[in-house]
This record gives structure tokens, C-alpha cells and sequence, in this order.
């Protein structure tokens, strides 16, 4: 039996890849301008076929260049903080770590609240976040030579320190900020909107995405080792330095790249993996793949709702902290449940 039950994720994981195609027909679908599933297959299918057969133009402006970029980078970003919340638990053997534990997040933010603060374009913007985010956890693992001894410590602490410092430089922007102009801005930039996304914003994130998805998928084995302990991966030949500073570009690629066309997203990458590991159990060759399905259909989904729920659409920023705040104390509930059986 119980080789069984371990058995099941491996044959029943791949299922889960209806979800984002359902998601995806969906989505497209829904919103201000309402199209049929058939509409929608119709467009698509002479889009590619014969454009001069199809039936409204305007749904296929709508369609290509509104909601295929908008769908296409929820879906991205959902995967990628999945994948690189459940990289970091697993390095730092942890299961409450998220993906800004190094302050990515907060130097990408910081780094966008400068270009808004000087008037700068969108470009700009998003070139000063990703950068921001790249020096905030370079910083927090120049920290880790302060504390030799113990490399995963030295970097939480660094992440803190960092994070800490950037989230205060951020504070002072919108103090000097224009409170008719500039700050409104910056305030809904923080929370995290998917309303300006575009051909180019998706175009952007895609080689840095790419990078970091693919080393993440090819480094399942060495984080399954890693998670067992810094003595027993060294014990079994892994290079546990090196490991560590691959996972954290990769993962810091993501988070940058993530922060930097959309602002502000929060909890995906933390609850995600919980789910994760539900379903495909511990195992990274599992969970990984299972992380990006479940992670781009929430994230995708939570998109529907805040452009559609209410008059004005909502931060994706707020929907996905309501959402992620009760599963977190759910999670710690269960948990203190476990840890009083086992005494």
C-alpha cells in the first residue's frame, strides 16, 4: 500500500495541466467586452487561417492585444513565484520562506518608485525595478561573509537588513513624492495591477523568466538533496555553495522580473507550495511542474476577479493577500495540531 500511495502523484500530477487551458479559455472570455466560447475559438483559429473571415474586428483587437499579453504574463508570473517560493523553502528548510526573503522585492520596488519619482517612462521604470531587485540580493549575499559559519543564516539576516533599508527608501520616495500626481502612482504601482500589460512588457520578461525557470527545472534533484541538510548533500558530492547561488539567481530573475512589470505581488509564492505539496508531495521533480500549474491558474484567476468584481478593478496585491492570509494561519494551525499529537 504504501508503495502505491507514492506512486499516485506520479500518474496523477499531469491532469492538473487542464486547469491553466481551462483558466486560459476562460479568461479570455470574460470582462468589459463579454465573448462567447465559440466567438473566441472562431477569432483565434482565423487569426492565424484567414483574417478576413473574421466576424468583429474588435474582438480581435481586444482578443491579441489586450488580454493575450495581460493572460499570458498572469500566467507566467503565477508560475514563477511558485517555483521560486518553493526553491527557497526547500534551500532554506523552511516552509514559511517566500520569494523576497532577500529583498528582492523591495529593491525592485524601490528601484521603480525612483524612475516615478524622476518622471521617467514605463521603460525605464521597469529596467530601474529589475535592477533594483538584482542589487538588493546581491547585497544580502555579500552579507553572508559576515557570518562564515552558518551560510543560511548570514543570508536571512542579510535579506532582512536589506529589505528593511530598501522598504525605508521607499517610505522616504513617497514622502518627497507629488501627493496630486506622482504619489497616487506610486501607491498603485506597490499593490500590483496587471491593467498595463502589453506586447512589450511580455517580450521583456521573457528571456530573464525563461532563465530562471530552466534552471530551477533542472536543479529539482540538488534541492531535494539540499533539503535534507548541508552535511548530507556535501556527504552525497553536491557542491552546496555553488547549488545555493544558482537557485538564488534563478529565483532572484524571477522575483525581479516578476516586480518589475507588475509591482507588488504577495503570498502567491508562499501558499502555492503548501498547496504544491498536497498534491506531488516533497519531491522536486514533482513539485516544481505542479507549482507552475497550480501557480499560473490562481494567479490568472485572481486576475478574472479583480478586473471583473467590482466597478473599479482591484490590486492584484490586495485580492491575493485576503486570499493568502487565512491559508497562512491555516497552515500554522494545522501545523501546531501536528506538532501536539506527536508529544
Amino acid at each position: 500500500m504504501p508503495a502505491d500511495r507514492k506512486d499516485k502523484p506520479d500518474k496523477k500530477w499531469p491532469l492538473l495541466l487542464i486547469l491553466p487551458a481551462a483558466a486560459f479559455l476562460f479568461s479570455f472570455s470574460v470582462g468589459r467586452f463579454s465573448i462567447t466560447i465559440p466567438d473566441l475559438l472562431h477569432t483565434i483559429f482565423y487569426h492565424f487561417a484567414d483574417p478576413a473571415r473574421i466576424i468583429d474586428p474588435n474582438m480581435e483587437t481586444v482578443l491579441f492585444n489586450i488580454r493575450l499579453p495581460r493572460v499570458l504574463v498572469a500566467l507566467i508570473i503565477g508560475g514563477g513565484l511558485s517555483i521560486a517560493g518553493a526553491s527557497y523553502q526547500g534551500m532554506f528548510k523552511n516552509p514559511m520562506v517566500s520569494p523576497d526573503i532577500l529583498g528582492a522585492s523591495a529593491g525592485a520596488g524601490f528601484g521603480a518608485c525612483v524612475a516615478m519619482l524622476m518622471g521617467m517612462s514605463t521603460v525605464y521604470v521597469q529596467m530601474l525595478s529589475f535592477c533594483g531587485g538584482v542589487i538588493a540580493v546581491a547585497l544580502a549575499a555579500t552579507a553572508t561573509k559576515s557570518f562564515s559559519r552558518d551560510a543560511t543564516l548570514g543570508l536571512v539576516l542579510g535579506g532582512i537588513m536589506v529589505s528593511t533599508l530598501f522598504q525605508s527608501g521607499t517610505s522616504a520616495i513617497k514622502l518627497l513624492a507629488d501627493a496630486d500626481n506622482k504619489l497616487p502612482q506610486i501607491t498603485f504601482w506597490l499593490m500590483g495591477s496587471f491593467n498595463t500589460m502589453n506586447n512589450r512588457r511580455l517580450f521583456s520578461i521573457l528571456l530573464p523568466m525563461g532563465a530562471g525557470f530552466i534552471t530551477l527545472f533542472l536543479m529539482r534533484w540538488h534541492l531535494n538533496v539540499l533539503s535534507f541538510g548541508e552535511e548530507e548533500a556535501r556527504s552525497l558530492g553536491i557542491k552546496t555553495r555553488r547549488v545555493r547561488m544558482l537557485v538564488i539567481m534563478a529565483s532572484t530573475l524571477i522575483t525581479a522580473s516578476c516586480v518589475s512589470v507588475c509591482g507588488m505581488v504577495g503570498w502567491v509564492g508562499l501558499v502555492i507550495p503548501h498547496l504544491g505539496r498536497t498534491i506531488a508531495g516533497p519531491d522536486y521533480k514533482r513539485l516544481i511542474p505542479v507549482c507552475v500549474i497550480l501557480g499560473s491558474t490562481f494567479l490568472l484567476m485572481v486576475d478574472n476577479v479583480a478586473r471583473m468584481a467590482f466597478s473599479v478593478e482591484l490590486p492584484i496585491g490586495i485580492l491575493t493577500s485576503f486570499i493568502g492570509v487565512p491559508f497562512f494561519f491555516f497552515i500554522f494551525k494545522n501545523n501546531s495540531k501536528a506538532g501536539d499529537r506527536n508529544d
